[in-house]
């Protein structure tokens, strides 16, 4: 069954190198982490099948790459100079600072327990604020942006030159973000640096609702391909006072953590609010004209925006499992081999010098084709296991008779069903096994 507890996830990604905690030598840096060998590998396959998902196997979507630093100009336009805040109340008593939103108790102070012990709620801005060259001043303030979309926004005209698009269409990007949180926390599922995967799409303005619904499905439907039972997710709208400054209507799915529900995607109709904002402030005209009907206009867009750590932290929660095999415990993560660090892991039987130079041969021979382990410390069946608790699919044993009879092992982590075949059919199988 899927992990209940969030320590459970915790100490497996900390023992197994899916994610350490940042500057961890120097007492950590609260609520950063560095991903490891098997997290970084997990993290960008998370964005590869979105981008699969997203662009790759779509022709209405390119990918852009924007800046990460941007000017004040930008920001102003987009509202979030004036509007991107959270509420923030401090404890009169032990000093602590909390978002006024997040308090279980809107009287009562979680660190110390005091009552009433709270400030004025004031509006505190979620950017990180810079300076760009070698003098200080307000001529050289830049911020760091706190989500991708307006890259997308400022570069519509570029991109609709240049790609030779027309509505509907989408502009995709992943990258990272910033956003001085209040209270961070849960591990990996908010932070103050973080990744995301947004897709704005543009469309004739009377259009906009249809899409919504249609990306509303669209984007749950990944989640669910890609592993996560649908009973553990919800496609929950928005009430009217929790929508954003620009939208019109919001739908967030959210999956059940340990903690409750959280959101891991946001779609919004945006209306043509960005667009029109920044033709506003920056003097150019950003519309379509649509020569067919003779139509001028802006198009509305609708935003499927995603975490990709929270959504890594949420197939992993979901793949955890705990079972039996042979009469002895073991821990599973039964990824989707598409997520999975390592698709496969080549596991010599011994450390002979009469054997690895084979093992060597098999795992070259696969890594052309997939990201692939190899593993020949300690016993075979600790090794399994070790593959089993990391969510690699298949494990290649190499033994002694592979060098007489040309044939290798192939062991899968879900059935621990083993079948025999030669090394020649060995990639085919692979390949029909993974379905990638």
């Amino acid at each position: 069954m899927p992990a209940t507890d969030l320590d459970q996830i915790v100490n497996l990604c900390k023992r197994r190198g899916f994610v350490y905690p940042s500057a961890e030598i120097y007492g950590g840096f609260r609520s950063s982490y560095d991903y490891g060998p098997l997290g970084s590998l997990m993290l960008r396959h998370v964005k590869d099948a979105w981008i699969r998902s997203m662009v790759q196997r779509r022709d209405d979507v390119v990918l852009i790459d924007a800046a990460i630093l941007g000017p004040p100009a930008i920001w102003e336009a987009s509202g979030h100079l004036a509007t991107f805040t959270d509420p923030l109340v401090d404890c009169k008593v032990c000093r602590s600072r909390f978002r006024e939103d997040d308090l279980p108790d809107p009287d009562v102070c979680p660190s110390c327990g005091a009552k009433g012990s709270f400030t004025e709620a004031r509006a505190f801005n979620l950017m990180f604020k810079t300076y760009a060259g070698p003098v200080e001043g307000a001529g050289a303030e830049v911020y760091l942006r706190p989500e991708t979309a307006q890259g997308m926004f400022v570069n519509f005209a570029n991109v609709l030159q240049t790609s030779r698009k027309k509505p509907p269409f989408g502009i995709a990007q992943v990258g990272k973000s910033f956003r001085n949180e209040i209270t961070p926390g849960n591990f990996i599922f908010r932070t103050r640096e973080f990744e995301q995967m947004e897709m704005e799409y543009f469309v004739p303005p009377e259009d906009a609702p249809k899409w919504f619904e249609y990306w509303c499905a669209e984007r749950f439907a990944w989640y669910v391909e890609h592993g996560i039972p649908a009973d553990m997710l919800r496609l929950r709208p928005h009430e009217e006072d929790e929508l954003s400054h620009y939208s019109a209507g919001t739908s967030d799915v959210e999956f059940h953590f340990p903690w409750g529900w959280g959101e891991l995607e946001g779609i919004a109709q945006r209306t043509d609010f960005d667009l029109t904002a920044h033709a506003k402030h920056s003097g150019e005209k950003l519309e379509y004209f649509d020569q067919a009907s003779g139509r001028r206009y802006v198009p509305y867009v609708v935003e499927p925006a995603a975490g990709a750590n929270r959504t890594l932290a949420a197939f992993l929660l979901a793949a955890y499992d705990e079972d039996e095999v042979g009469g002895e415990a073991r821990t599973v993560l039964r990824l989707h081999p598409r997520l999975a660090p390592y698709q496969v892991a080549v596991l010599p039987l011994s450390r002979k010098e009469t054997l690895l130079p084979r093992a060597r041969e098999v795992h070259r021979l696969l890594s052309e084709w997939w990201m692939v382990d190899f593993d020949d410390t300690q016993s075979i069946g600790r090794r399994y296991r070790r593959q089993d608790e990391v969510g690699t699919p298949y494990c290649v044993t190499v033994d002694f008779e592979t060098l007489d009879d040309q044939a290798v092992t192939i062991r899968e982590r879900d059935t621990t069903e083993q079948v025999r075949l030669p090394l020649d059919a060995l990639v085919g199988e692979l390949s029909d096994r993974l379905g990638l």
